[in-house]
């Protein structure tokens, strides 16, 4: 495996790192190109814990069979990961980072949400629209593509900083270690009950996820590729 170097050049932002064989900009401004990058599940689903028959693999395409989540079966703690998704009208799913705890994950983790935004094009960002930290930071824009139709995302976690890139715009820019409270966020928006630990008191490693099907809608994902920092 590649090492890499992460350089922190001014508090609170990060810039560059490396001394691997190419030089990535931390948080990548653009989608990387990951054609050397390492998938992160293996092809017969056999480097994955999940319930049996709930998750498949075809023709490169993840896809859940119901409800349920399926994980890495190793941590990881600084990596950028990469992937795209497609979901059906009124979808809604989560990328799982940081996850400590795969029985009761919603607390012990923190979910990149992946849904089907509101229609209406006037409405301001909330935080359980698509690219959001879900329950704790909305979007900064609207990005997600229709229905139907494939998004790329590419989610940078190095300690306790969480980037996120989606459909080439930057949504979300979040210190974790500002989020100190389980009730309220910075900004003072309320915290969804289930959430009960903040997130500047979680473990900066874990496994990392997929939400399945959520009443009905369909979610698929491919080309997912990870790259770790150190």
């Amino acid at each position: 495996m590649k090492k890499c170097r992460v350089i922190w050049l001014i508090p609170g932002i990060l810039l560059f790192l490396n001394t691997c064989s190419e030089r990535i900009e931390i948080p990548p401004p653009d989608h990387p190109q990951t054609e050397k990058w390492i998938n992160l599940f293996s092809s017969d689903l056999s480097n994955a814990l999940y319930p049996e028959d709930s998750w498949i693999i075809v023709n490169g395409i993840l896809e859940p069979k119901w409800d349920t989540e399926i994980f890495t079966n190793v941590s990881y703690d600084n990596f950028i990961l990469d992937l795209e998704f497609m979901m059906s009208r009124g979808a809604n799913s989560g990328i799982i980072v940081y996850c400590s705890h795969i029985d009761g994950w919603e607390p012990n983790s923190v979910k990149i949400q992946i849904a089907d935004n509101p229609p209406d094009q006037s409405l301001s960002p909330e935080p359980d629209w698509c690219g959001a930290i879900f329950g704790h930071a909305a979007p900064s824009k609207r990005m997600v593509n229709s229905p139907g139709s494939w998004n790329r995302i590419t989610i940078t976690c190095l300690d306790h900083g969480i980037f996120v890139l989606l459909n080439e715009e930057p949504v979300i820019e979040l210190d974790m270690r500002m989020f100190k409270s389980s009730k309220t966020n910075p900004d003072g928006s309320s915290i969804p009950p289930r959430l009960t630990i903040p997130l500047a008191e979680l473990p900066t490693m874990g496994h990392i996820g997929f939400q399945g099907i959520y009443d009905g809608k369909q979610i698929r994902f491919r080309n997912i590729k990870i790259q770790e920092l150190d």
